[in-house]
């Protein structure tokens, strides 16, 4: 237990500093998975992409404070970067079984329903980026097809696109990976 600041010595605050298992104040968290392919590589995409967003934004900000101006066509890049960031970050999530989720009613049900859940969720994740991954060969097949260019800086709009397929494609397969993982795992 923690003590909040201004509270007298010797009380102690009602609120945990952090997850609680069993019958605490929170449900602890899901354990991490370790796959056999490690998510090094998605994790270095993503610090590269934040370190590019960082970079591109100090430098409009210094940009605007010394000269009024401003470097406009950056936001494109920055909307791109963040976007292969969030997925890439996905990737890495998904695989370690360390995504979002919502765990409040789950936890309180037994074992068995909690695993079926868990598999429920984890398909309907697979089929959510498999059909991203469709659309967005479409998306980028189409780009390719027509020359379409970007409106900011007018370079080719497919060096965009091309991106979303193949990290949806690779958090499919992060899925895949952790459905088979929740397959084998013996049921209790």
């Amino acid at each position: 237990m923690t003590r909040r600041s201004g509270t007298p010595a010797g009380t102690e605050d009602p609120v945990p500093a952090g997850p609680v298992a069993e019958g605490g104040f929170a449900p602890a968290p899901a354990p991490e998975d370790r796959p056999r392919v490690g998510t090094a590589v998605e994790e270095g995409i993503a610090a590269v992409a934040m370190a590019l967003v960082c970079l591109i934004t100090f430098g409009n900000v210094l940009v605007r404070y010394f000269t009024n101006a401003s470097f406009a066509f950056t936001e494109e890049f920055s909307v791109f970067l963040l976007v292969v960031m969030t997925l890439a970050g996905a990737s890495a999530a998904f695989a370690r079984n360390r995504h979002i989720r919502l765990e409040f009613f789950v936890q309180k049900l037994g074992v068995r329903p909690r695993r079926r859940i868990e598999i429920a969720v984890t398909l309907c994740g697979l089929v959510l980026f498999a059909v991203l991954t469709f659309y967005g060969t479409r998306l980028f097949w189409d780009d390719w097809t027509y020359g379409t260019t970007t409106p900011g800086i007018g370079i080719p709009q497919w060096i965009y696109t091309v991106w979303l397929p193949l990290l949806s494609a690779l958090i499919t397969l992060r899925i895949a990976g952790r459905l088979a993982r929740l397959a084998l795992l013996p049921s209790k």
